[in-house]
């Protein structure tokens, strides 16, 4: 194995370390947001979440 072949394989075993870490960050946000909208949507007036258990039925 050449130089040339080292140094792409650490370049993509880094290039995927940066890859995970960045979905990791996004998948972290997306789950604060989530729950920062499932806290204040009652305090807001903004209708309950979908998937929540205290989310009203609709009338019948």
């Amino acid at each position: 194995m050449s130089w040339l072949g080292i140094v792409l394989i650490v370049l993509g075993i880094w290039l995927a370390f940066k890859v995970t870490g960045c979905l990791l960050k996004v998948l972290v946000w997306g789950l604060v947001l989530l729950c920062a909208y499932w806290l204040l949507a009652p305090l807001l007036g903004l209708p309950w979440p979908p998937w929540s258990a205290a989310a009203p039925l609709p009338p019948t």
